[in-house]
């Protein structure tokens, strides 16, 4: 009877150990996330919720490993340092000049990007079919969107002539050109305006909007601009100017937002995050073009500065805010 006992506990023991080492060696990936902005935008939920809806847990069955630049793009290097030390699995980016900080790095790590207008002309991979290397990711940009944000502006704006555009100085002017020429086309006569981070000139830009009588601000979806955007829709609401801004700066204030969702696209990015952690290769994964739009009014604002919004836009609206 002993004998048998002792049986039966040696092979429950022999069978305990491995499973318990085998728990013990299983090995928790680690994603590193960098955006060039602050906590405050929502992209960073987004990819989060992205991760979740793939099975994901921070602090469960993955590690995420969070770093906001606050528009400081100096900071990119020791940023990227800490978290390649981290030891990190794969690196997710958002925007292209935190995606070129991060290859300059010269880091072996996989890099997921997202929110980049042209991949191909920012240098970031040769080709979007086959983009080689240890870059890939996703874009939501669409050539026309400037075009298609300021048609909005005309049909909110009444005899609108004049519009400021505001841009990044720290990023590249294919953007800024893009919005310059398309306003052209739709005989708008275009007020350039390129801020410099960390702390751009807001009040002085805003006295050149003034002096130009500008009718409309159209504000281009890059960094610094995000780090700033509530106080840049404060300002327009205060010399009742009509803004528009992306999607993802609606918590800002301003009038209108309408692009590209950058949250669409996020989620998309923590879906090839998820290939690559399941042992994707980054240039075996064709870069991504995510075209989703989103329209937000903001109803309060449009009282504040005095401006009716034409019903046929509402009822275009995804989003309206009281």
């Amino acid at each position: 009877m002993l004998k048998r006992v002792l049986t039966v506990l040696m092979l429950s023991l022999s069978f305990h150990f491995p499973l318990s080492e085998a728990q013990q060696s299983a090995k928790i990936p680690r994603v590193g996330f960098l955006a060039p902005q602050g906590r405050s935008l929502p992209l960073f939920d987004a990819f989060r919720q992205g991760l979740a809806d793939l099975g994901y847990t921070d602090g469960k069955n993955i590690v995420i490993e969070s770093r906001f630049a606050e528009g400081h793009y100096e900071r990119f290097p020791e940023i990227l340092s800490e978290l390649i030390d981290l030891k990190i699995d794969v690196l997710a980016v958002t925007g292209a000049v935190t995606a070129r900080a991060a290859k300059k790095s010269g880091t072996g790590i996989p890099i997921v990007f997202s929110v980049v207008v042209d991949p191909v002309a920012d240098n970031l991979v040769p080709n979007v079919e086959r983009p080689a290397g240890n870059l890939t990711g996703v874009t939501s940009f669409d050539p026309q969107q400037a075009a298609k944000q300021l048609q909005l502006l005309k049909q909110v704006v009444p005899g609108l002539k004049r519009v400021a555009i505001l841009g990044d100085q720290g990023v590249s002017e294919a953007l800024i050109n893009a919005a310059e020429e398309q306003s052209r086309t739709l005989y708008l006569q275009p007020q350039r305006l390129r801020m410099a981070g960390p702390n751009p000139d807001l009040e002085g830009a805003f006295a050149a909007i003034k002096q130009q009588h500008a009718d409309a601000l159209l504000v281009l979806e890059e960094p610094v601009l995000g780090v700033h955007a509530t106080e840049i829709a404060a300002l327009a609401a205060r010399d009742r100017l009509p803004a528009l801004f992306a999607p993802s700066r609606v918590a800002a204030g301003g009038l209108l937002s309408y692009g590209t969702s950058q949250t669409e696209a996020i989620r998309h990015m923590a879906a090839y995050v998820d290939k690559v952690l399941k042992g994707a290769q980054p240039d075996a994964l064709s870069v991504e073009t995510v075209e989703h739009y989103e329209l937000i009014v903001n109803l309060k604002t449009a009282r504040e500065i005095g401006v009716t919004i034409p019903p046929e836009v509402l009822k275009r609206a995804d989003q309206v805010i009281q």
